[in-house]
């Protein structure tokens, strides 16, 4: 897919994932042990091939810039094309904040410009998912579409959960003739994942046209308004996918990464890169029980650990249970302590002889830092 280039766009202010969004952004949560939501997305595309890919950032960026760094990790780090990094920016005629998508995109149209790719793909930083994107572009194709957007058929999604996504219904050609964002009660359960395939020269236009008009967001105001007069197609992709939107789903998410099936999928096939930390090997001491459960490296394990997810450098004291829960960088469970269904942030302490349960369907957050 060398006549491709890739856009990621990593969102506004996301407050349904509470504390874990208030320092970083949805594609810069941790996921899996090592990964952050970004890794997924971006792998994909450099396992497809494109290696001219620009982020768009907004909202609490710096963590984001932080893990991508200069593209090293993904070999983006080239003399040309390679990762391109653009948060907002303050000039004479904005106040440098994003009305929109399509404005995000707008606001630095000169990478579009200066691309020489026929295709570009856009596609949001928070989703976890593994593919390549060769036969979606195949389909775009043979279709003669002007823009195609990748759905799935949400079965395993809450009712809830689909009233945060973009729900598309379909003729029997594959051609979208209903797009509803966000809707309080669903018609199907076809799903857009916020990726499109489009002709780079096409794309320049409509965002050129639409901020003319004083119309900002590429989906409300490009892919809506111009369902009936552009020839806009759905692509059915049917693997593992979870966006990072709510907490609920980024709980899911991780829990679901303890079932084989969905881990070897997510991590068996295609390879998911990520910024890499030298550490020591995970260390289990006698006392320790580990059922089920992904233990990175650097942890001490002298308690019990069932059916959680712990990122490097977390320590589980001797008589500590740690049960449903996900824990991130450098936090400690202190002696004789208790976590059910919570959620902590790096570097919390978990007092000796404290006790944190939250319910399966809504589990507890601490937040960064924190001392409990």
């Amino acid at each position: 897919m060398k006549n491709v280039m890739g856009i990621i766009m990593s969102g506004g202010r996301n407050t349904k994932l509470k504390e874990l969004s208030t320092i970083r952004s949805s594609p810069a949560v941790p996921v899996g042990g090592k990964y952050r939501a970004i890794d997924f997305v971006l792998s994909n595309m450099v396992n497809s091939g494109i290696t001219n890919i620009g982020v768009i950032t907004q909202y609490s960026f710096r963590s984001l810039m932080d893990h991508l760094g200069s593209g090293k990790e993904w070999d983006l780090d080239r003399k040309t094309d390679g990762l391109f990094l653009f948060p907002p920016f303050l000039s004479d005629e904005g106040t440098g904040w994003y009305r929109g998508t399509a404005d995000a995109m707008y606001n630095n149209l000169t990478f579009l410009k200066r691309s020489n790719e026929e295709y570009v793909l856009i596609a949001q930083g928070n989703c976890i998912f593994t593919t390549t994107f060769d036969d979606m572009l195949r389909a775009h194709k043979e279709k003669e579409a002007d823009i195609t957007v990748a759905y799935r058929e949400m079965n395993d999604i809450p009712m809830e959960e689909l009233s945060n996504m973009g729900i598309m219904q379909l003729d029997s050609s594959s051609r979208v003739i209903d797009f509803q964002e966000k809707p309080m009660h669903p018609n199907t359960l076809n799903g857009s994942l916020g990726i499109y395939m489009i002709k780079r020269e096409l794309l320049i236009a409509l965002l050129e046209e639409s901020v003319a008009h004083g119309y900002y967001d590429f989906v409300l105001d490009i892919i809506i308004k111009m369902l009936h007069k552009l020839k806009i197609y759905g692509y059915k992709y049917n693997g593992y996918w979870r966006s990072m939107s709510t907490v609920q789903m980024y709980y899911k998410c991780n829990m679901d990464l303890l079932d084989p099936a969905v881990n070897n999928e997510l991590l068996g096939n295609l390879k998911i890169y990520t910024k890499v930390k030298d550490e020591a090997p995970a260390k289990y001491n006698e006392e320790a029980e580990v059922k089920n459960s992904i233990i990175a490296d650097g942890c001490i394990i002298e308690g019990t650990v069932e059916n959680s997810v712990l990122f490097r450098g977390v320590t589980v004291k001797r008589g500590a249970v740690v049960k449903d829960s996900i824990i991130m960088q450098g936090s400690i469970i202190e002696e004789d302590s208790a976590l059910n269904y919570a959620i902590l942030d790096k570097n919390v302490i978990l007092s000796r002889n404290k006790c944190l349960k939250g319910e399966k369907s809504w589990p507890i957050i601490i937040g960064k830092n924190v001392i409990v």
